[in-house]
């Protein structure tokens, strides 16, 4: 999984998600005296960590905090398709049904 394919939830909605771990990053906000444009540094900021939160790996990041100094912090979660490796826990891709004993089949539910 890419970066490209983790979003961020702005408005927190996580209902239904996994908590994947916490993403920190940082980036230059200042070369000598000049200070960067801050939505410059923001935008890198939110690109490290939704690449960073795709090795976990995580579908969908939530900002903890705002960008100060160059640095922010990330919640990482899994939403979708992306299931999370636990210990023991096989991985099977979230799309393939899961057949009970009595010969009925569940199917996960397509996020939108």
């Amino acid at each position: 999984m890419s970066g490209n394919a983790v979003r961020v939830a702005y408005d927190g909605k996580i209902a239904g998600c996994r908590e994947a771990g916490t993403v920190a990053v940082t980036v230059a906000d200042k070369i000598a005296f000049y200070h960067r444009n801050e939505y410059k540094v923001a935008d890198e900021l939110e690109t490290m960590a939704r690449n960073e939160a795709a090795s976990l790996p995580a579908d969908t990041i939530v900002p903890r905090s705002e960008p100060k100094d160059g640095a922010q912090r990330f919640q990482a979660y899994v939403c979708g398709k992306t299931l999370l490796r636990q210990r023991g826990e096989a991985s099977v891709p979230a799309t393939q049904p899961a057949a009970a004993q009595d010969g009925v089949q569940t199917f996960p539910v397509k996020e939108h």
